[in-house]
């Protein structure tokens, strides 16, 4: 009996091998880098919000955190942070309240470029936002038009927070895509 749990334990403690290098070098061919700049204007006051809680955080919530609230999002992204200046697309999706002791938001957004070298083009980013971090870091999870199959990262900085929740966020984007999407 000793002799085949010897054995066993033998047999599954062995890793399987596997090629990772081959996988990570199997590409599309070549890739194009791009940087892309913008100011996200998140709207939850006024008369024309642009974000809207559609979850109320539960009863006994920390009041701080919000923990629970869902907002949904149509915000404009534009050139510079003057929410006037020239509007470039917009971010449609949804962020939740995420963290029970920290702000800390789960967001799940398209960010669709709908005037100059992107338009017609998007990109999708998914993650935590510790929002009272001076600089965070989500990841871009892929894209349309000339970032399909994108890859890459979004770094955030919080531009202004007024008293009504409205906030203006700049965004540095860096996108690896298939340089056969025509970039």
């Amino acid at each position: 009996m000793f002799v085949i749990s010897l054995s066993m334990s033998s047999f599954w403690a062995q890793s399987p091998t596997v090629n990772w290098a081959r996988r990570l070098d199997s590409s599309n061919g070549p890739e194009t880098i791009t940087n892309v700049q913008f100011y996200f204007h998140d709207i939850l006051s006024g008369s024309n919000p642009t974000a809207e809680r559609v979850v109320q955080p539960a009863s006994g919530s920390s009041p701080t955190t919000l923990f629970g609230a869902v907002v949904m999002a149509d915000d404009p992204l534009t050139e510079t942070a003057d929410a006037s200046s020239k509007v470039i697309g917009r971010a449609q999706g949804m962020y939740a309240a995420a963290g029970q002791s920290e702000i800390s938001l789960l967001m799940a957004m398209s960010y669709g470029f709908t005037d100059g070298p992107y338009n017609g083009s998007s990109l999708s980013i998914m993650g935590k936002n510790p929002a009272m971090d001076p600089t965070r870091e989500l990841p871009v999870l892929g894209g349309t038009g000339l970032f399909r199959m994108a890859r890459g990262y979004a770094e955030m900085k919080t531009v202004s927070v007024n008293a009504g929740g409205d906030a203006v966020v700049h965004y540095n984007v860096t996108v690896y895509a298939p340089a056969s999407n025509g970039q």
